[in-house]
């Protein structure tokens, strides 16, 4: 099994604790970034995971590498050039006072990617998928067109595409809009994966009667069988779409689960009550790692929402971007497990 994924690996800094950004003198200093904690998660269980991005030629830059190469992601794809990593900050919040993210990315290698730069057909070779989110298309017209390269290659290659939708309203600063760009690139997509939020901002398409600000926790997954169904109808390549549900009690307390369509039936997970969260971000990217996996190696759709949704559960245990979980671990919360014990 082999998974390609594509797009931007920042330094993460984050505030030690809960402080805020005005009271921190110092910061935790980590690396993240939606398609490399999906290798990194897909690495976890075994999948041969493949991570494509553009870098500077620097000591930051090398750190980052090596992390993701211990981490046991295959960095070979990595081309370098341009002058920066991109950074972002993070203020993690807590009861009512929710995390703020502040970018520092402009101008960053990956940014300044232009088509040519990736040997694709090198890269997708023996690949089973290649991975990308909307977060890519969203930092330049050059990743935009990256991407689009990427997805009509794999597509030329018979190796299945997956997207995680990933709408970020501060990234898309180039004079063009999510709903401009993001069609052409899904149109190439087997299997979509997204919540109500960027589905209607890309798209235009949401759930009836649904706000999430206003679930108090409790979110009927079968309302969520319409946003599939208008996804696949509008993207006809499509064959699978996922939809993370998130119910947001406070900063520290969410629900949590997700459902899998595949046209004629929803596949629901069960529902997780994550009333201690340690850090939720990555929380999607770590469900998407575990659905990838278990639509290449379980048995059912069924089998594969539910690795995906308690993949994800166990993430936000973990601080940091990336969900460093093993196989056994996510297995023995699907079948139950998740009480806490000591492991002796």
């Amino acid at each position: 099994m082999k998974v390609v994924t594509f797009g931007e690996v920042m330094l993460r800094l984050s505030t030690p604790g809960y402080l805020r950004f005005s009271q921190a003198r110092q910061f935790d200093a980590t690396f993240g970034g939606g398609e490399a904690n999906v290798a990194v998660s897909l690495a976890n269980y075994g999948v041969d995971a493949t991570f494509v991005t553009r870098l500077p030629k620097n000591d930051i830059a090398d750190m980052c590498v090596a992390e993701l190469r211990g981490l046991g992601v295959d960095t070979s794809g990595i081309i370098y050039g341009g002058e920066r990593l991109g950074i972002y900050y993070l203020e993690t919040g807590a009861v009512a006072r929710g995390s703020k993210v502040v970018y520092d990315r402009a101008h960053s290698s990956v940014s300044e990617i232009k088509p040519g730069m990736v040997d694709w057909k090198k890269v997708l070779k023996g690949a089973d998928w290649f991975h990308w989110t909307g977060i890519t298309p969203a930092l330049s017209q050059g990743a935009a067109d990256a991407c689009l390269e990427a997805i009509k290659v794999a597509n030329d290659m018979g190796v299945k595409v997956s997207c995680d939708l990933n709408y970020r309203k501060k990234l898309w600063q180039y004079g063009k809009t999510a709903a401009e760009v993001m069609p052409a690139l899904v149109e190439g997509c087997d299997l979509i994966l997204g919540n109500e939020e960027d589905a209607e901002k890309e798209f235009g398409i949401k759930p009836e009667g649904f706000d999430a600000e206003k679930t108090g926790g409790e979110i009927d997954q079968t309302r969520f069988e319409s946003v599939c169904r208008q996804l696949m109808a509008r993207f006809p390549r499509c064959k699978k779409v996922a939809i993370t549900l998130r119910g947001s009690i406070n900063a520290n307390h969410n629900t949590w689960g997700g459902v899998l369509y595949d046209g004629t039936t929803l596949w629901q997970s069960r529902r997780y009550d994550i009333t201690h969260i340690v850090d939720r971000v990555g929380g999607g990217d770590s469900f998407m790692g575990g659905l990838l996996y278990g639509l290449l190696a379980l048995g059912s759709d069924q089998e594969a929402i539910e690795f995906a949704a308690a993949a994800s559960a166990l993430k936000h245990t973990i601080i940091g971007d990336y969900n460093r979980v093993s196989l056994a671990e996510v297995q023995a919360l699907v079948k139950g497990g998740g009480s806490g014990r000591v492991s002796r």
